[in-house]
């Protein structure tokens, strides 16, 4: 039989991922390097104080929002890449330059 397939031998590796995941703040404090590697190697991990948990310390997620939002369906990518222009629309013309626009306006 497959020890995998045991649920006896599922529990005792559910119990010790558990055990593994859960750290103590001194001990955080001492471990922080190799506590920083393990949840970016995707490990969760659960800060107690005192045996009470107190923090989560998971990767962030390095996709950009829009990325993650496209993923997500929420948003969609354009269906062209050339941007709108304002073609046959007058051209506004200044008499002045704008920072004596702006000194006007605030007078």
């Amino acid at each position: 039989m497959n020890t995998a397939s045991r649920p006896d031998v599922q529990i005792i590796v559910l119990l010790l991922y558990i055990f593994l995941m859960e750290v103590a703040v001194s001990v955080l404090r001492a471990e922080l390097a190799t506590w920083i590697e393990r949840v970016r190697a995707g490990d969760e991990v659960i800060v107690t104080d005192r045996g009470t948990p107190v923090v989560r310390l998971v990767a962030v997620d390095s996709a950009p929002l829009l990325e993650q939002l496209t993923r997500q369906g929420v948003v969609s990518r354009p269906r062209s890449a050339v941007r709108p222009t304002a073609r046959g629309a007058p051209r506004v013309r200044a008499r002045g330059s704008v920072s004596e626009l702006v000194s006007e306006q605030r007078r």
